[in-house]
């Protein structure tokens, strides 16, 4: 069984002594649903809070989970985590990208439980990334579950299927291979029964294998199967991505005692020096774009659905290709790339880079300076490494597993920087091995580390800005980053911004040796760096496209650009919701709503006026609590929280099932709304449930 364990917390952004306990006294904290920033809300910043926090949430263990094995498992915590229940210490974890799973059935009882994290994002020499661009909010930013199983079970991400022949068939048929981690917690050995069904789209069974063997007490094992094959596999493609599963049924003889369902893929791909990139035994170009992760407001506790729709706006522009820059991505967004057919370069979070940042998050190159923290650093390195390709390894849109990126602002010693790169290429290898793996990405590999040439030292190169116009470096390779528009803010200009790429005819050349080219970027992101590096999205942070946005879906996806709206005289808004529907109130689904200025025949216009949202009755909130308000004004905090071009978004999320009306309105406009239906558990109680905390912006 898996729940959702993303509501009702509580939360104090400091380091307070005690709050591990049972009986600690919680009432005066915050109130707070995952995924959740230390710095809710946050917007466009070079400033964020650097030190602890601390959430405790109570829960209580049904008779049902008598005997059975209990994890938490979290997707993600910035970045070093203690993790308590029941005043005991049950683990820790260290760095900010990967999830973990932490046993805890020792430490539960049948009644009241609590669970408390201490949390803190300190800058840490031994914890990558030690610098970078972007942001470093602390928080349990990502979804928590709650997993109860038969302590006879299928480990935390212990499945690895891989379609073997694929490609030697040239996708005719393929068996399919089954790598499945079990783990037996019982008291005595189990004669063991692991049977796997191969599931297309339609729910038909189309090959199956079983297998046994004995697993003693508190052993792990691997069952390694292999299927007979599937003839005539539906290939993911971005085209058409068609997805399969693979579903494992664990037994000990008197029945079914786990179940374990891995979505996955067939296709095959190659990366040549000479041809590019091909896809299913075709050639294919790539092109597409970089994107962080944090979204206005909510900073980086973003829920999966606007994953999704991120994933989205990159398809819809017509772009076939995402680089994660610079970090491994959650589970949702992976997912989102099987599910919409986008390619993904998922990045290990060890990045070169300068300084600037609060709170020793200045620290320029990305490596440590002193010896003392070598070893820890790149242990640290190859454990982000091994996470990333364990939990993301069964995704068919992933093509290449990235060890960094620019790292030759390594800041320590060159020869260590190169020895830890050549170190992550080999585990790679290990971890993900021909033929069927990914190759080792060097991400940013335009300039020498020391004496070393960075792409000579894995399988596929990505060059960034200025190389871009190398000539070819005689091994696969695309332009991982192009054109950052530095500084615009929306609406921009209608043009593609190809910065250093060689253009022909308003397009970049696609020599056959380069595989693709990736813009620089997506999105409007926050930067310790300063607003040169904030704005540089063809879609702002708020999730509104910039007029560079349109040109991409117009030349790429054959999409007609809108009518820019014109001054004109301000009458009413218009409020938009990507959804009226929320099918779950556990932190995981939301709805951004856009609001626009209207004359008074309801045509857009681009005049700037204060607009504030409020949800006027049921449950709800946006990342400032039960309202927002966008200032046309050039001063902080209100250009922070801006309506441009006539037009602003946020996104709301509720943690109670009920109806929401949310109203937009301006000083001698006439409004507008828009109703929300949360569906779930627990349900809006008018008068009893208590209205979301106000979280007012001071700017950062």
């Amino acid at each position: 069984m898996i729940q959702n364990f993303n509501q009702s917390w509580k939360f104090k952004r400091a380091d307070v002594t005690g709050a591990e306990a049972t009986a600690f006294d919680d009432s005066s904290w915050g109130n707070v649903g995952l995924p959740h920033s230390f710095n809710l809300p946050s917007f466009l910043s070079t400033s964020f809070y650097v030190g602890y926090g601390w959430y405790r949430k109570h829960f209580t263990a049904p008779a049902s989970w008598s005997g059975k094995s209990v994890f938490l498992e979290f997707q993600a915590a910035f970045d070093q985590a203690q993790i308590y229940v029941n005043g005991k210490q049950v683990g820790q974890h260290i760095g900010g990208y990967n999830g973990f799973s932490i046993d805890i059935t020792s430490a539960i009882t049948a009644s009241d439980n609590v669970v408390a994290v201490r949390l803190n994002n300190n800058w840490n020499a031994q914890i990558p990334p030690i610098t970078g661009d972007h942001i470093f909010h602390g928080g349990l930013y990502r979804d928590v579950n709650v997993v109860v199983t038969d302590p006879l079970h299928v480990t935390w991400y212990g499945t690895w299927v891989t379609t073997p022949t694929l490609a030697t068939n040239s996708g005719s048929s393929s068996t399919v291979e089954i790598k499945t981690e079990v783990q037996n917690n019982r008291s005595a050995a189990v004669n063991v029964t692991l049977k796997t069904d191969i599931v297309d789209n339609s729910g038909k069974v189309v090959t199956t294998v079983s297998s046994q063997q004995q697993i003693a007490a508190g052993a792990t094992v691997t069952f390694d199967q292999t299927t007979p094959a599937v003839s005539s596999p539906s290939l993911w493609h971005p085209d058409h991505p068609t997805m399969y599963q693979a579903v494992s049924y664990l037994s000990d003889g008197t029945g079914t005692v786990d179940s374990f369902t891995t979505p996955f893929g067939f296709r095959w791909f190659t990366w040549s020096g000479s041809q590019g990139f091909s896809l299913n035994g075709s050639h294919y170009w790539i092109q597409g774009a970089n994107v962080h992760q944090d979204h206005a407001g909510w900073g980086i506790g973003v829920a999966d659905s606007a994953l999704y729709r991120d994933v989205k706006l990159v398809k819809d522009a017509g772009l076939n290709f995402i680089r994660g820059s610079h970090y491994p991505k959650a589970p949702a967004f992976a997912d989102a790339c099987d599910q919409l057919g986008v390619l993904l370069w998922s990045e290990n979070c060890f990045w070169g880079g300068l300084g600037g940042g609060p709170g020793a998050w200045n620290h320029n190159g990305g490596y440590p300076d002193t010896s003392a923290d070598y070893d820890a650093f790149d242990t640290n390195v190859l454990a982000s490494l091994t996470d990333m390709i364990r939990i993301h390894r069964n995704h068919p849109s992933i093509i290449a597993w990235s060890m960094g990126n620019e790292d030759f602002f390594s800041g320590g010693p060159a020869d260590r920087v190169v020895a830890l790169l050549k170190k992550e290429v080999a585990l790679t290898h290990q971890l993900d091995p021909a033929p069927t793996g990914r190759p080792a990405a060097i991400g940013g590999a335009q300039s020498a580390i020391g004496s070393t040439q960075p792409d000579t030292l894995g399988d596929l190169a990505g060059f960034n800005g200025d190389g871009t116009g190398y000539d070819n470096p005689g091994m696969p390779n695309l332009v991982s980053e192009y054109g950052s528009n530095v500084n615009v803010a929306r609406p921009g200009t209608y043009d593609p911004g190809w910065g250093n790429l060689t253009v022909t005819n308003g397009m970049p050349a696609q020599p056959a040796w380069r595989s693709g080219a990736s813009k620089w970027c997506m999105f409007d992101y926050s930067s310790k760096m300063g607003a040169t590096y904030m704005n540089t999205g063809i879609v702002d942070n708020f999730r509104i496209p910039k007029r560079a946005y349109y040109w991409y879906r117009n030349t790429y996806a054959k999409v007609a650009p809108p009518t820019w709206p014109t001054s004109g005289t301000a009458a009413g808004l218009k409020l938009t919701a990507s959804t009226t529907t929320l099918s779950a109130v556990d932190g995981t689904q939301d709805a951004w709503l856009l609001v626009t200025v209207v004359d008074s025949s309801g045509k857009a216009i681009s005049n700037n006026v204060t607009v504030t949202l409020t949800v006027t009755s049921g449950p709800g909130e946006f990342p400032t609590g039960p309202s927002i308000t966008f200032t046309p004004g050039t001063t902080k905090p209100a250009s922070d929280i801006a309506i441009l071009d006539g037009q602003a978004a946020t996104e709301f999320r509720t943690y109670y099932s009920g109806t929401s009306v949310i109203t937009s309105s301006s000083p001698g406009l006439t409004s507008d709304t828009v109703t929300i239906t949360s569906q779930g558990s627990p349900a809006f109680v008018e008068g009893q449930t208590p209205p979301a905390d106000t979280r007012p912006y001071t700017g950062q």
